[in-house]
């Protein structure tokens, strides 16, 4: 029988975020490995029992991961890097190289295409021995069968897998292309004999990028080869989050038996499926990547579109892409005024099985038709409600003149530098501190009501009294006040800002255990009174020394939250930036001299196609100077960015014209500061030398050489010194140590 719908990929933490508990109870010794493959098992377990009841004709099995897909790929093709290659147990060499031992730092780490889920880097060098290890996939595969359930075995395709590597050793990961082929085919190969048909998701989402020539030519070579292993697998290349044409009119010349496209984030795959000759079109139609409950009728429409180029009999309806994106379930969240327009994972896969009936049912079911109807109602309601427009945000942010800060860098820097006196390559951090165990129950338990205001006030001061001492104390130059008041730096802006909801459980894998909760912006946005003023302020009057007032800027917090789709991002992003000039405003008026504004998620919100980014960058970057407008010229701005590669967007940053960016290199090295170097990027830098992804301290050495490098390409004027990111997920005895490393180095190579 031929399928009707397909799930591309499940959320791995579970309803209660009990993969990230275990892994840390794991980490921290309180569990067995055993104890934490039980955990896996049982999550494996209930997500497969769930599709297979709800009516899913294709389940994912390998969608699951202990921390990485892409690390599992590693795992699986066996490249792994030779300082983790003497560690002899399994487990033990996945989670070193995820999160690094003492004596050898992490893989490095790096975004999604422009998700905010990070996945390890692959490191490719000559003389890597290359090995099939395929236990995990089959393993999960059986444990399915053993539930009734013959799931889609999914994994990461070679050209992505290549397209997404590092290499030191070649000038172009493609250059491993045949020794990586030759174990994917070993793996068709052995997945052919487990059963009598099995279907093979091969993720593909490089080609929704803009494939070159090579890649192009090697994918058709590829799917070939792997396509004519054996009929007994039935392979759909799968691509999303754009659209993905070269690739299709290559790949359906193939002999693989379907294609999987996203048509909510690449509409243009539309134009192209006359080529597919017969093969299966695998159509993401329910959007994989925001919570919002999808139009059925719009969904039918764009289905009998499709069916003018192809036969309704290859159409496979689907999610655009992993639901890995979303949170669990909207079920166990409490009643709200939005509510009934969100859709989480659980509910986006009802809603893929009601498409799939309404599509493929020659006579609609009374059950489905009626679910349209309320569907077709309940976004009829939403047009019209008063929750989402307000008419003085909008005149306010069209009535914005101003829009740019005064004075150019060099005239800036000269009234900063006269005010500031710092030391050559000044030492900070980059805003948060370690978010204690206490902590967080006293801020869950204040939002009860279990906590008076003066018992919570006063804890929070006395978590910033000792953030201050312990900075001074070990002869940090600019301090920040530790940010015990926040739980996440986009969510606590968003609590504070009309038009943002926050719901309870709504969690999201960003790497490994680490999960976020992401606002939801539903309507206009502003901010109804000062939001960080207090704490900076407080934490100011602690010292002499210059106080960081911390912010979140506006493409940061729009591209860390899921977004409505009824007026253009743009819009929305320059809502938030309006609400934070007044937030800057504030903060240099009591007397904060240097105000960060974070924009870590700058470049993750990058369109894939080159032909898309200027707009992009275009109202991005006015947003980011829109929010920092109101700066006055002694007042320093800083911003940092994470996890990016800068070549194609330095002039981007340029643009931007903070005085100083803060940027992740400790795992990278120089690889990311060169391009300021070379182009002479004027403003200042703080390359981070100090991974915070790691449990591990670097000795004072350590930081000597990290930061002795980092001077062969910025001028001692012009750099600072900092960890990569923000402190809040590490524990106090790691931290303390390494900043006390790290300021005793700067003093070593400040005095020599």
């Amino acid at each position: 029988m031929h399928p009707k719908t397909l799930i591309t990929g499940f959320p791995r933490i579970g309803q209660n975020r009990e993969l990230k508990k275990g892994l840390e109870k794991y980490w921290n010794g309180k569990i067995t490995e055993n104890e934490l493959q039980q955990i896996a098992k049982e999550l494996r377990k209930k997500h497969w029992l769930f599709q297979k009841d709800a009516g899913i004709d294709l389940i994912s099995s390998n969608d699951f991961s202990l921390y990485d897909h892409m690390l599992d790929t590693i795992v699986m093709l066996n490249a792994i890097p030779e300082r983790f290659i003497h560690i002899k147990d399994m487990t033990e060499k996945y989670f070193a190289m995820a999160r690094g031992t003492q004596d050898a730092p992490a893989m490095e780490m790096t975004k999604w295409f422009n998700t905010n889920y990070h996945f390890i880097v692959p490191e490719l060098h000559d003389g890597m021995k290359f090995r099939l290890d395929a236990s995990k996939i089959v393993s999960e595969y059986r444990e399915a069968k053993d539930l009734g359930i013959k799931t889609k075995i999914n994994i990461v395709g070679p050209l992505t897998f290549l397209g997404l590597s590092k290499t030191k050793s070649r000038s172009n990961p493609n250059d491993f292309f045949e020794d990586v082929f030759e174990i994917y085919k070993q793996l068709v190969a052995m997945l052919a004999a487990l059963d009598d048909c099995i279907y093979l998701q091969i993720d593909e989402p490089i080609f929704a990028k803009d494939p070159t020539p090579r890649q192009l030519s090697l994918l058709r070579r590829a799917y070939e080869e792997l396509g004519a292993v054996s009929d007994n697998i039935r392979i759909i290349v799968t691509t999303y989050f754009e659209h993905s044409c070269e690739a299709t009119e290559i790949l359906a010349q193939t002999p693989i038996w379907g294609l999987g496209l996203d048509f909510v984030y690449g509409p243009k795959n539309l134009s192209n499926l006359g080529v597919l000759n017969g093969k299966t079109l695998v159509a993401g139609i329910v959007d994989g990547r925001n919570v919002w409950i999808n139009d059925f009728e719009a969904s039918l429409q764009l289905l009998d579109d499709i069916t003018e180029k192809i036969d309704p009999g290859q159409i496979v309806i689907s999610t655009s892409c992993s639901l890995l994106h979303t949170p669990y379930s909207v079920a166990g969240e409490p009643e709200s005024s939005i509510k009934k327009w969100m859709a989480f994972s659980r509910e986006k896969i009802l809603e893929v099985v009601v498409l799939g009936e309404a599509f493929h049912s020659k006579q609609t079911l009374r059950t489905v038709s009626s679910l349209i109807e309320e569907n077709t109602n309940r976004l009829k309601e939403r047009t019209t409600s008063d929750l989402f427009n307000n008419k003085d945000v909008a005149e306010r942010v069209s009535n914005i003149r101003k829009t740019v800060r005064e004075g150019t860098f060099g005239e800036r820097s000269v009234l900063q530098k006269r005010a500031f006196d710092l030391p050559s390559f000044p030492t900070t951090t980059i805003g948060s501190f370690p978010q204690t165990a206490e902590l967080r129950t006293l801020r869950r338990n204040f939002k009860r009501g279990e906590v008076s205001a003066a018992e919570y006030e006063t804890t929070i001061q006395n978590y910033i009294d000792e953030s201050v001492s312990f900075q001074e104390e070990i002869g940090l130059d600019v301090l920040v006040h530790g940010e015990p008041e926040r739980n996440d730096m986009v969510e606590y802006f968003g609590e504070m800002l009309e038009g943002f909801h926050f719901t309870t459980n709504g969690w999201v894998q960003s790497y490994g255990s680490r999960c976020v909760k992401p606002p939801i912006i539903y309507g206009d946005v502003s901010r109804p009174e000062p939001m960080t003023v207090k704490w900076i302020t407080y934490a100011q009057s602690k010292t002499k020394k210059i106080m960081k007032g911390m912010l979140t800027g506006p493409v940061t917090i729009l591209n860390w939250s899921f977004v409505r789709t009824d007026i253009p991002r743009s819009e929305v992003s320059r809502q938030i930036a309006v609400a934070l000039s007044d937030e800057v405003n504030d903060l240099q008026e009591a007397g904060i001299k240097i105000i960060q504004v974070d924009e870590a998620a700058f470049k993750e919100g990058y369109p894939l196609r080159k032909a898309n980014i200027p707009e992009y960058e275009r109202w991005a970057v006015e947003s980011f100077k829109l929010a920092v407008s109101v700066a006055r010229m002694e007042t320093q701005i800083h911003t940092h960015m994470c996890y990016s590669e800068f070549n194609d967007i330095i002039q981007t940053i340029e643009r931007m014209d903070a005085d100083v960016i803060t940027i992740e290199t400790a795992r990278s090295g120089n690889e990311l500061l060169n391009i300021f170097h070379e182009m002479g990027y004027e403003n200042e830098i703080g390359p981070g030398v100090y991974d915070i992804h790691s449990p591990r301290v670097p000795s004072v050495e350590e930081f000597e050489r990290q930061i002795t490098t980092r001077l062969e390409v910025i001028p001692r004027s012009k750099i600072w010194i900092n960890p990569d990111c923000g402190l809040k997920t590490r524990k106090w005895e790691e931290v303390k140590p390494a900043l006390k490393n790290m300021v005793c180095a700067t003093q070593n190579i400040r005095n020599n």
